[in-house]
């Protein structure tokens, strides 16, 4: 099946989900996906690229937990009577090579709370944090080997 014909099927899919099955939604639905379609070609080219099944779960499993702790952390953070935040900004090589490995790594950090991505120069990832006390970078090594696990890169 061509990558272009499982993609419109994928996206397909959700908005048939997301319309709960309705029939009368397909009209703006199909426009949807042809953006969507045309923005995943963009985003990430057809090409040798292949997930990981346990990757993905494993991802999906991390991002939860980091989600669910982050949130609860910048929680915590802004219940105290003074803030005591340390606010920095890291540059922090990547091992990951260039691609959509890179772009599922930044759009994560950038998702998981008290962090940001700021800036991607060649293979240095720019990194706002909240607290810089904190393990940044240890965080992201752990976010970079998850996707590169999901996406069967070696580090």
């Amino acid at each position: 099946m061509s990558a272009l014909l499982l993609r419109a099927l994928i996206f397909a899919l959700i908005w048939w989900a997301l319309a709960e099955g309705r029939a009368d939604g397909w009209g703006v639905g199909l426009v949807f996906v042809a953006l969507a379609v045309a923005a995943s070609l963009r985003v990430w080219p057809p090409g040798p690229h292949r997930l990981s099944p346990t990757g993905l779960l494993r991802y999906a499993g991390f991002f939860l937990i980091q989600s669910v702790r982050g949130g609860f952390q910048v929680a915590a953070m802004a219940m105290r009577p003074r803030l005591a935040l340390a606010p920095a900004l890291f540059e922090i090589p990547l091992r990951l090579p260039p691609g959509p490995a890179v772009v599922l790594l930044t759009g994560t950090l950038s998702l998981l709370p008290g962090t940001l991505s700021v800036r991607l120069s060649g293979t240095t990832l720019g990194l706002h944090a909240l607290d810089g006390r904190l393990p940044i970078e240890h965080e992201v090594r752990a976010a970079e080997a998850h996707v590169a696990h999901l996406f069967g890169i070696r580090l």
